[in-house]
């Protein structure tokens, strides 16, 4: 089939809507408003509350989460309105990610201009973007009882899910353009090899989530110590390694301890393997990508060393930003390969 710049222009754009929603996610995540609105309204949700009477309704629902029994309460309705805005317009931009990929959908699909395999990737995707929301609300739903905020677990999930179908939209619009265009010159690193480094860096990400879901960073906000040892006390009592330390991570330091440590020795072990690599196939792409990683490195360790009382969010959603920019960009010379 032709190359059509429009279809490309199209993925683009999904692409970029995918890294937006990821990025309001970590925002909505930050500043605690993942809770805000008690209820899936896939249709009706559509709309913001219009009204006072509204407001309050709203208002009210929330009141009766043990977030605003164990955090908030007291929290005024201004207060209120501004968590429910980032929850509402990471919904919000969720479905308007469904209307950009449906009406082009449809016009290229009577033109003729999608071919089957075009059309297999798209359902993917769309399959993708389907199991993202479902675990989206299914973490949402775990913080709506007993515990004042969603399961770092099930956030994980959600968070590697979505960015999956972000890595999968990058190598679908890839694989598109190589129909036209070339785009492979240059990429000597074996295709194992990117797959490793793509492998590691998504790892990277889900410890990253597990991070932020039990606040690890809270406990432990000192570099390259760990407030003061390598190896904290809490993980040298045997009764702490014990399934029910995995499952309520909340009650004590150890499974944040286990988290941070695994969190700062893969970034250690991506920036040495990254390293041999570049100094084994010394070229443009990874060279870039180098240089991502590095900000990523110091941007990690910024949002560590600011984690007094809070995570810091400015440095928080950079952090989390480069991260997605730095798995893409692997995944793009990967894609290229093929």
């Amino acid at each position: 089939m032709r190359f059509r710049p429009a279809i490309k222009y199209w993925l683009y754009i999904g692409v970029i809507m995918v890294f937006v929603q990821i990025l309001l996610g970590g925002i909505t995540r930050l500043t605690g408003s993942g809770l805000s609105i008690t209820k899936w309204e896939i249709v009706t949700g559509t709309l913001p509350p219009l009204t006072s009477q509204a407001w309050d309704q709203e208002f009210d629902l929330y009141k009766e989460t043990p977030q605003y029994e164990k955090i908030n309460e007291g929290m005024s309705l201004s207060e209120f309105k501004f968590i429910y805005f980032w929850e509402y317009f990471h919904r919000l931009w969720a479905r308007l990610l469904g209307f950009v990929f449906l009406f082009p959908f449809l016009f290229f699909l009577s033109k003729g201009f999608i071919d089957k395999q075009l059309m297999k990737h798209l359902l993917l995707a769309v399959l993708f973007g389907g199991l993202v929301g479902f675990f989206g609300w299914i973490m949402v739903a775990s913080g709506l009882v007993d515990r004042p905020w969603v399961n770092a677990y099930k956030l994980m999930l959600h968070l590697g899910l979505a960015v999956l179908l972000f890595c999968f939209m990058v190598h679908v619009t890839v694989q598109y353009k190589k129909r036209q265009v070339p785009i492979n010159a240059g990429i000597t690193i074996s295709k194992a090899s990117l797959w490793r480094l793509c492998v590691f860096i998504f790892l990277q990400i889900l410890l990253g989530a597990l991070m932020s879901g039990m606040k690890a960073g809270l406990f432990f906000p000192t570099w390259p110590s760990m407030n003061g040892t390598y190896w904290p006390e809490v993980l040298r009592v045997a009764e702490n390694w014990s399934l029910s330390a995995f499952l309520e991570y909340d009650k004590n330091a150890f499974m944040p301890a286990i988290v941070q440590i695994l969190h700062r020795g893969m970034a250690y072990g991506l920036l040495i393997g990254y390293a041999i690599t570049l100094f084994k196939h010394p070229q443009k792409s990874l060279f870039i990508g180098f240089g991502i990683l590095l900000i990523q490195v110091v941007l990690g360790v910024l949002t560590l060393i600011n984690c007094i009382g809070q995570i810091p969010l400015m440095l928080g959603i950079l952090h989390q930003l480069i991260g997605i920019l730095l798995l893409g960009h692997a995944v793009s010379m990967l894609s290229r390969k093929y």
